[in-house]
């Protein structure tokens, strides 16, 4: 069994599109014609771009390879060029290829992914959401007002889930870690005190800041929320600074969470060595795939640290996220965008189910999902944009900052 011929598909999900602009799927077909699918989250190119990436990745280190052979060929990718190092393009272009290798193995022993990584360790997988408006009711106000974000977390609650995400805290910028402006700090406890009114003890807040702060600006940030009793604070500074992630974590008495633009264990194992962070989101589509995602988490079991992988893309990379969920004893919780996502669960034909609040790990080879080709052509995504942007603009400190979260309403 080897490796020989690669497609990919690049999806568009319908508005609102909860999970990015676009979705990219690699899949890999064998010389016994068995089939694999993956999906890459590395967002630094264009579309078009990433599928040369991904098609040079394949070509060079991957055709004619055993699909076993992950370590085999992780290694060549990540030393590509004499690099030896977190590449993020790179790394989530093979991160894609593994899912699908992974898949194709777990078809071709008819075992699912999780029996393949140490077996079931979980039976049922915690599962989180973020905070969404309600169909047809999308609205830019949604994104920075408590009330609305309160009577969210209590329709969410409702249907069983026992932690909820946010992030009003502000703008996200290339400009890298600023303070943040008074009006932020403001809105972000009105957020947490509304939320924690609206839902009580039924549910923990999830308190996401993508980055947008120095250390001293994520600490002021820290203080105006702990009284509220998140149970995390999700990368309160850039990720390209990554032992100052332990200055933040001493000052603050919220655990520090992190991961989701981090690639490879390299960079993982020095926020555990440092102290930097108690919860881990590696994105599997790109932090190396599913193997370098097991690795990840049995570093994190060293340091006593829980895992609670990332999500903001599409249903492959979540099947990928389950697996390794449902196979590690330090797994907090898998994100889930809503109680699945409807373009989500349709791509996959609802192959996954979610129930009162936990995902329920697949029991079908490979990955388990049902990957629905004709649905996937008939989405192309066909703009010039990346799956998430930042904007260029600073933040606003004489007047409040807006931030729409991910599908912006003026698209």
């Amino acid at each position: 069994m080897r490796l020989k011929d690669l497609e990919i598909f690049v999806v568009a999900p319908p508005a609102p599109g909860w999970g990015g602009r676009y979705w990219i799927f690699p899949k890999i077909t064998t010389d016994d014609g068995i089939t694999g699918y993956g999906e890459c989250y590395a967002s630094t190119v264009g579309p078009k771009a990433m599928a040369a990436v991904i098609e040079d990745v394949f070509a060079r280190h991957m055709a004619g390879e055993s699909p076993e052979n992950v370590e085999l060929m992780f290694r060549r990718a990540y030393s590509s060029g004499f690099t030896q190092r977190p590449d993020p393009t790179v790394m989530g272009a093979f991160s894609g290829l593994e899912i699908a290798c992974w898949d194709i193995i777990g078809k071709a022993r008819n075992r699912p992914v999780w029996a393949l990584l140490g077996g079931r360790m979980n039976e049922r997988l915690r599962s989180y959401t973020y905070l969404y408006p309600e169909p047809g009711k999308e609205t830019a106000e949604f994104w920075v007002d408590p009330d609305m974000a309160a009577e969210a977390a209590l329709r969410f609650v409702n249907l069983g889930f026992t932690a909820l995400k946010f992030d009003p805290a502000g703008p996200y910028t290339i400009r890298g870690g600023h303070d943040p402006a008074m009006s932020d700090i403001t809105r972000s406890a009105a957020f947490c005190k509304a939320i924690r009114e609206a839902v009580g003890d039924r549910a923990d807040l999830l308190f996401g800041t993508h980055g947008q702060f120095n250390v001293a600006g994520a600490v002021r940030l820290a203080q105006a929320i702990e009284p509220y009793g998140p149970l995390w604070y999700e990368e309160p500074i850039p990720p390209d600074n990554l032992l100052d992630f332990a200055e933040v974590q001493k000052a603050v008495r919220i655990p520090v969470a992190t991961g989701e633009r981090f690639t490879t264990k390299a960079e993982f194992a020095t926020v555990l060595r440092t102290g930097g962070a108690r919860i881990l989101q590696p994105a599997l589509g790109r932090a190396g795939g599913i193997w370098e995602g097991k690795k990840i988490a049995v570093l994190a079991e060293c340091f006593t640290a829980q895992l609670a992988p990332h999500l903001y893309a599409g249903p492959v990379e979540w099947a990928a996220n389950i697996h390794v969920g449902t196979s590690i004893p330090n797994l907090l919780m898998v994100e889930t965008i809503e109680t699945g996502g409807a373009f989500h669960m349709k791509l996959i034909r609802n192959s996954i189910r979610w129930e009162e609040g936990y995902v329920i790990p697949p029991e079908g080879p490979g990955l388990g999902i049902d990957f629905d080709e004709e649905l996937a052509r008939a989405h192309p995504y066909t703009g010039a944009r990346l799956h998430l942007e930042m904007q260029e603009a600073p933040c606003d400190y004489s007047r409040p900052n807006r931030f729409e979260g991910g599908a912006p309403s003026s698209e």
